[in-house]
């Protein structure tokens, strides 16, 4: 038994090592396409951003594949797209494609002949061809108005035979693509929340700020008047990094969050020896347990704040909505609020 494990432990080791070459190979051929990101990606945004077409991809075997998953992350980003098998496309697939559409090709050899065959008969059709391709003098390049340089070194097959730092590059060279466009369409939450309504996060901004709200005894309360040495304690047993000032009936009239300690931190004054009174931001954003989530995320991403005190009509603390809670990282609380005896 001894010796059949040892004998097992230069395998693994050897295992391990390949592993990681392979993904160095990978990060540094991704990296190196940051170095060549020039006007062209810049001319190519522009170019997809401006269409009243669709962005239409094209591409075989395993670029095909990573074709697919470009379309699909950019149809979820907020930019019309979809995908053309090149050989489909000779025999009538073609009809879907129209002079106000863009057309993407993907070929790190660029030297795929069903793909050149194609391409003469989408330029008839007035489309513009941008490629991606690891020659920038293949003949694909030389039918493209637009060539984006993908190439890299060598593959991590050791034969150099099966893809594999080349698809890498060009997945995350479409995905610079698709958020390069989200951003320069100003994609928002809501927007988000149209774009995947079936998702975990997709429901949860569907949902209302009252479905995901913290409610129960650990609701980190604290009065005016108490000390901040309390105020630190009941911040770090809420694991929030905050906490809601209330009056006895609990109608809210601060806040306190790490940022407040740090301001307070750095008064000449220690810090213990002032009152949460003199610490807290006052008038806090607030939101109403039946606003959409979606709305309290943008709140949120306006104002730069992770967590929003939720109240009633009158003012009074209902629950707390944190960041997490919205992401998937909290633990989500439906149950009414419970009064928790304060410090």
């Amino acid at each position: 038994m001894t010796s059949k494990h040892h004998s097992v432990r230069p395998n693994i080791k050897t295992v391990i090592d390949k592993a990681v070459e392979v993904l160095k190979i990978e990060a540094d051929g991704v990296l190196k396409l940051a170095e060549r990101i020039d006007d062209n990606f810049a001319e190519m945004v522009e170019l997809i951003y401006s269409s009243r077409g669709r962005l239409i991809v094209g591409g075989i075997g395993k670029s095909g594949i990573i074709g697919r998953k470009i379309v699909a992350t950019l149809n979820s980003t907020g930019t019309r797209s979809l995908f053309l098998h090149p050989v489909e496309a000779m025999h009538g697939d073609i009809g879907m494609v129209s002079k106000d559409d863009i057309f993407l090709a993907l070929s790190n050899s660029g030297e795929t002949d069903e793909l050149n065959i194609l391409i003469p008969n989408i330029r008839h059709i007035g489309c513009t061809v941008i490629a991606f391709t690891g020659n920038k003098n293949s003949t694909l390049a030389k039918q493209s108005d637009i060539v984006i340089d993908v190439g890299v070194d060598c593959e991590a097959c050791p034969m150099g035979l099966a893809p594999t730092a080349s698809t890498t590059a060009l997945l995350a060279m479409g995905d610079a693509l698709a958020i390069a466009l989200m951003d320069k369409k100003h994609i928002q939450t809501d927007d988000f929340k149209k774009y995947h309504p079936g998702g975990a996060l997709g429901q949860r901004l569907a949902s209302q700020v009252k479905d995901l709200m913290l409610t129960d005894e650990s609701l980190p309360l604290i009065y005016e008047n108490a000390t901040m040495e309390r105020a630190v304690e009941v911040i770090d047993q809420g694991r929030l990094e905050t906490t809601l000032v209330v009056k006895p009936d609990h109608t809210l009239i601060g806040i306190i969050t790490d940022g407040d300690l740090r301001r307070a931190v750095a008064k000449k004054k220690p810090i213990f020896e002032q009152k949460v009174k003199d610490v807290m931001t006052k008038n806090p954003r607030t939101v109403g347990p039946d606003w959409p989530t979606y709305d309290a995320l943008n709140t949120m991403e306006r104002y730069q704040i992770t967590a929003l005190p939720i109240i009633d009509s009158a003012g009074k603390v209902l629950g707390i909505l944190h960041l997490h809670d919205i992401l998937g990282k909290g633990e989500f609380k439906f149950n009414g609020l419970q009064t928790a005896e304060l410090p």
